[in-house]
């Protein structure tokens, strides 16, 4: 058991998530735009299932929402279902195409991103919260999901080294014969 423990992508997947939460509670706190938070754990569950498939990604979304609630002191779970939907639909668009260009899965990033954010209040609903909706609910989603896919091209390359992805290999195409 501790052999699959060892080799699975929780390894790598835990530190990485405590970089990216400190850096979520220190840097990103800091630089808002137009008032909103940049969620940079929010895009890396969504990176890693753009980069390995709805399956990882909700697994990714799983354990870095669950880490998210612990740092934050929300209910254990909470953020968790949100993140996890967010690794989930970048994976199901990313079967678009087997081996998507960088801006195919920057699309799919965004658009994980912003299905993760638009499910927060929806989980807060459920949890009992008063007052769940954010006034200008559009705006953050807007701009949770333009931050996730300008920074799709640093976390898509992370979140497959996380879920220990291999790239395609290049292959040279075989030598034709003259004619």
């Amino acid at each position: 058991m501790l052999a699959a423990i060892v080799r699975s992508s929780l390894i790598r997947l835990v530190p990485v998530g405590m970089v990216m939460l400190a850096l979520q509670r220190t840097v990103f706190a800091e630089i808002e735009v137009s008032g909103v938070i940049v969620q940079v754990v929010l895009a890396l569950a969504a990176a890693a299932g753009a980069a390995g498939g709805s399956e990882r990604g909700a697994m990714a979304g799983f354990t870095l929402g669950v880490m998210f609630d612990l740092v934050e002191g929300t209910p254990i779970g909470s953020t968790a279902i949100a993140f996890t939907l967010a690794g989930v639909v970048a994976g199901l668009l990313a079967l678009i195409a087997a081996d998507p260009q960088w801006w195919l899965s920057a699309i799919f990033v965004g658009l994980g991103a912003a299905v993760g954010e638009a499910m927060l209040p929806v989980v807060r609903i459920f949890i009992g919260e008063e007052d769940p909706w954010p006034p200008q609910m559009v705006k953050v989603v807007a701009i949770v999901t333009v931050a996730a896919t300008v920074l799709s091209p640093l976390l898509v390359p992370l979140g497959r080294w996380c879920l220990r992805i291999r790239g395609p290999e290049w292959k040279a195409p075989a030598d034709l014969p003259s004619v």
